[in-house]
């Protein structure tokens, strides 16, 4: 018998953004394809590296849909490295600007998901993709 291992998920939105529909479907889909989520709702990139260090998540999921990103990612992405929390799959989701993917990528965010994005494939990315 062999036992699946238990991806987590935490998935928050930097700072202020009032835009959630994205969020929520995307973490259905993620609790429906049997991941444990952790909601964060607004958090600083501070409370996103704390949390992802006490709930030891795999993966964290950002969602943007205002262009605070290429400010907001390298300060979440210095957090994680300042915590120890390196080994974590980053995933941006949202309004990110297609001449902005390949930066993002170079900072370390592993994939970015736009609006339409197929559910199905993200998950698979998850699973394929996140650490151990």
């Amino acid at each position: 018998m062999t036992t699946e291992r238990k991806i987590r998920v935490l998935m928050a939105k930097p700072w202020i953004d009032g835009h959630w529909r994205g969020l929520i479907v995307v973490t259905q889909a993620l609790r429906n394809a049997g991941m444990e989520v952790v909601y964060g709702g607004n958090l600083t990139p501070e409370q996103i590296a704390e949390i992802a260090v006490q709930e030891d998540v795999n993966v964290i999921g950002l969602s943007f849909l205002v262009d605070t990103y290429m400010v907001l990612a390298p300060k979440i992405i210095e957090e994680l490295r300042r915590k120890g929390k390196e080994d974590v799959l980053l995933l941006l989701g949202g309004i990110i600007f297609k001449e902005d993917i390949p930066a993002l990528k170079e900072m370390g965010v592993a994939e970015v998901f736009g609006p339409g994005s197929d559910l199905e494939e993200m998950v698979e990315f998850v699973r394929q993709h996140a650490p151990a």
